[in-house]
């Protein structure tokens, strides 16, 4: 990371910018070329939980190629500056990179569900047991992640 200042050490810290997030940018390769798409999504320690249709360019994607990036971030705020080279982003971030792995059994799929509902304050039962054969759930094992940020500075009290 160029600038180290901003980079964010703490791991508690990064996971609780994913705990607190609902939607990533999962970065994969489709066809030869780099493919991003927004995915909705949970995390537990170690992974992110996605799920998606069995068919289409995100799956056929991830199929053959389970490498990817993930960005997620909050927090981010536009100041303006004067000359307009001096415009700013306040903001924090992760950026991980990991593995895509396909879930097939049920208890696997129903927990990777679960902790997608849980992160989005939803129900974690009641899903209908023929969904599951229809519906891909995909693990992100992490391997790496790196936190930065750049926070406004202190507000002063008046």
């Amino acid at each position: 990371m160029r600038k180290t200042d901003r980079e964010i050490t703490n791991i508690r810290d990064i996971e609780d910018i994913l705990a607190s997030q609902r939607v990533c940018r999962l970065g994969m390769i489709s066809e030869g070329r780099a493919y991003v798409v927004p995915v909705n999504f949970g995390y537990e320690p170690g992974a992110l939980y996605i799920h998606s249709s069995r068919k289409g360019k995100k799956a056929e994607a991830l199929a053959q190629n389970p490498e990817v990036c993930f960005e997620v971030d909050t927090d981010v705020a536009v100041v303006p500056g004067e000359p307009p080279c001096r415009y700013t982003t306040h903001y924090r971030s992760v950026i991980g990179f990991g593995r895509a792995v396909f879930l097939t059994d049920p208890e696997e799929k129903l927990h990777g569900l679960r902790v997608i509902m849980r992160a989005h304050g939803g129900p974690e039962q009641g899903f209908a047991p023929e969904v599951l054969p229809v519906t891909a759930v995909i693990r992100i094992d992490i391997e790496s992640m790196t936190g930065k940020s750049l926070p406004p500075p202190p507000k002063h009290p008046e």
